[in-house]
């Protein structure tokens, strides 16, 4: 497909135009290895490398235009287009360039620092079952109603995204559910998307290498809200103090959703296990395949989100029954002894808290519960105290081991999270950096009924180590335990 230059820009703001913007476009990129002949090239300052930097290498790769901020190049053979904000007009021209596809598919995006992908994932499976075709763009994968690609970041460029909600409206898809990060709103990348409703879970520490303070982690949450249409619906949990904060310039319609205050979508647990949670939701009630309190307010966002894309409620509860959770979110897995082994992407310090209490509600007193836990490197330090605070707190013995320590040395990760750690708790915790070896370690110290809780990595199938990936699936590794080395009962 091609369209014309002017085109393309129809609703940019422009500073300027040097040279003949009545050319056609084969393709809009921003990153100058993928140019071709006849592109747009769009010049972003980006965190690591500045997109101006190789302008030159664009028009000798046969960009045919440039979009940027500043540069003192002027060669002739290409048109130059100057405006403002870069990253802003690449969600803009990208937007153009695809048609709009996000004013012509039903699209809700989900914030919040946890349950993004369930929420998404719980949508996406709803709508489907309700027989609608649907797109899905999330931390696990892509759907393009049943056609699956592999995810490369929570949300992707803005690029990427109008590319692929044009692919779900040519599929037939009229809904669209999407996570959207932090990283992601406040780089632009969901900039100019016509969002039908908007969600905020909640919000706890997270992403502070990036943000700095939690503040600004507030404001670039609170971003997504301000810049939604009035047509829009914005759905938040009140439970949550910035619940509220969200929503106070949004000109969008607001709702809310709550466990413990009066809300739009009230929810109250009546009933938790292993084996699910009975919620009522505005006065009925509901069985669900999904267990914790953390997914309780997963279902209530699900269930208040397809109210507002106008399905029957009796219908919404009726199918909210039969779902399950995304993959790697307390995915629990048993042996044939007894023992018990808990999946769960948990990363956060409030994620972690949130899986331990709710393992803690409906383990038995005779049930031992370990912990394997590890912290990212190259990311935010300050949470990994915490988070091995958090596991020592609700758990009888805790294996501190690798996650994905990419450039860091595991051992002082793990010396990061053992300052959260009195000494007085010190005999409570192993520290096995190989995390195979630490899982394995969990299962021989586990005795016939006991939990153990692998957290950090669910979903994934990989650990980064030292710049390379390595195939690693916390899953695969205790489900081939529990078949080869059964403990005597």
């Amino acid at each position: 497909m091609s369209k014309l230059l002017s085109e393309i820009l129809s609703h940019v703001s422009v500073l300027s135009v040097n040279g003949n913007p009545e050319i056609p476009v084969r393709k809009v990129e921003f990153d100058s290895r993928k140019v071709s002949k006849g592109d747009l090239f769009v010049a972003v300052p980006g965190t690591k490398v500045d997109g101006h930097d190789f302008i030159g290498q664009a028009i000798n790769k046969g960009a045919a235009a440039i979009l940027y901020e500043d540069t003192d190049n002027s060669d002739p053979r290409v048109c130059w287009i100057k405006t403002k904000d870069s990253s802003v007009a690449l969600a803009m021209v990208a937007s153009a360039f695809y048609d709009f596809p996000s004013e012509k598919i039903k699209l809700s995006g989900i914030t919040g620092t946890n349950g993004k992908t369930t929420v998404a994932t719980l949508l996406y499976k709803l709508f489907k079952s309700f027989g609608y075709k649907v797109g899905l763009l999330s931390t696990v994968s892509v759907f393009i109603d049943d056609k699956i690609v592999e995810a490369s970041h929570t949300t992707p460029d803005a690029l990427t995204i109008n590319r692929f909600l044009r692919e779900m409206i040519d599929a037939g898809c009229e809904y669209a559910f999407i996570e959207v990060s932090s990283h992601a709103i406040k780089q632009n990348r969901v900039y100019d998307l016509d969002f039908d409703v908007a969600v905020f879970s909640n919000i706890t520490h997270d992403h502070l290498d990036y943000h700095k303070t939690f503040d600004e982690y507030i404001k670039a949450k609170k971003l997504f809200f301000d810049n939604l249409s009035p047509s829009a619906s914005a759905l938040v949990n009140i439970d949550d103090r910035n619940g509220r904060v969200m929503i106070q310039n949004t000109e969008a319609m607001v709702s809310t959703y709550a466990l413990k205050r009066p809300a739009d979508f009230k929810g109250k647990v009546i009933e938790n296990s292993f084996e699910g949670l009975l919620i009522e939701i505005n006065g009925k009630q509901v069985w669900t395949r999904l267990s914790g309190d953390f997914n309780a307010y997963n279902l209530l966002s699900v269930y208040g989100v397809a109210c507002l894309l106008k399905q029957y409620p009796d219908k919404v509860l009726t199918k909210l029954s039969a779902l399950q959770a995304a993959a790697g979110r307390f995915d629990v897995i048993k042996s044939d002894d007894g023992r018990s082994a808990i999946i769960d992407y948990a990363h956060t310090p409030d994620a972690l808290e949130n899986v331990l209490k709710t393992i803690q509600d409906v383990r038995t007193k005779h049930q031992q519960l370990i912990t394997i836990i590890g912290a990212g490197g190259d990311r935010d330090k300050t949470k990994r105290p915490v988070m091995a605070e958090i596991a020592v707190a609700y758990s009888d013995k805790v294996i501190l081991t690798s996650d994905n320590p990419r450039s860091e040395s595991p051992l002082a990760i793990i010396e990061d999270m053992k300052k959260g750690i009195s000494k007085e708790k010190t005999h409570q915790i192993l520290e096995i950096t190989d995390r195979k070896q630490a899982i394995h370690t969990a299962c021989m110290i586990a005795n016939n009924k006991d939990i153990i809780l692998i957290a950090g990595k669910g979903h994934e199938t990989y650990q980064e180590i030292e710049g390379k990936r390595y195939h690693f699936d916390d899953k695969q590794i205790i489900q081939s335990i529990f078949k080869h080395h059964k403990k005597r009962v």
